[in-house]
């Protein structure tokens, strides 16, 4: 069983993968962003550095993905793939931050990688307005996320929504304007619930 956690910046990404991974028994998985060796490059010169970032980031999740596939575990993984190639990738490329050809070549490696893993079992999209995105950031107090500007979410926002429009595979959208899965219990207790009758169905539609 793959379950992939996708969200804006302080959606409850990585608490809800704690707190499912407590639940299930099954493995917590964080992608591997903090190990690209271009990351402080590219704080220093996001023009220059942006395709590189990104592709090692392809490179890493690729190569993640992969080994878990091999040892047949059951995971939980906060991010998805798509959450780069799908989302901040193309706002680089908006932002003027990555060209229009490099954005082409990195969607055609993220293609023709990504087919040849199967997708999450389910993924679920962790949708919130930005007010609650911000209540929460700054709750969590990281200096890094200090300079994060509300334009700049907002732009994350429609994208996530545009693209959980037309994704394909399983996916449960959860609100967080409405579920507090971090302070409520109960909230915690329905998304559960929630899955566990995603889950159910997965394995009927195997019989």
């Amino acid at each position: 069983m793959q379950i992939a956690i996708s969200g804006n910046i302080g959606a409850g990404k990585t608490e809800l993968t704690r707190l499912l991974s407590k639940h299930y028994g099954y493995r917590a998985i964080s992608g591997p962003s903090e190990e690209n060796p271009y990351l402080n490059s590219f704080y220093e010169d996001m023009r220059r550095w942006s395709f590189n970032m990104i592709v090692y980031s392809l490179y890493a999740n690729i190569k993640q993905l992969a080994e878990l596939q091999a040892t047949g575990e059951s995971f939980i993984r906060d991010r998805s793939l798509y959450d780069d190639a799908c989302i901040y990738a193309p706002n680089l490329q908006s932002m003027g931050l990555l060209t229009t050809r490099d954005l082409t070549t990195y969607s055609k490696l993220f293609e023709m990688t990504y087919s040849l893993l199967p997708k999450p079992d389910l993924l679920i999209y962790l949708r919130g307005d930005v007010p609650t995105l911000i209540r929460h950031i700054q709750k969590r107090g990281r200096e890094y996320e200090n300079s994060i500007r509300l334009d700049y979410l907002t732009n994350l926002n429609n994208r996530y929504e545009n693209w959980a429009n037309e994704y394909e595979g399983k996916m449960m959208v959860v609100d967080i304007d409405e579920y507090d899965f971090v302070e409520r219990r109960e909230d915690l207790g329905l998304i559960i619930n929630r899955i566990d009758a995603e889950i159910n169905g997965l394995f009927a539609n195997t019989k």
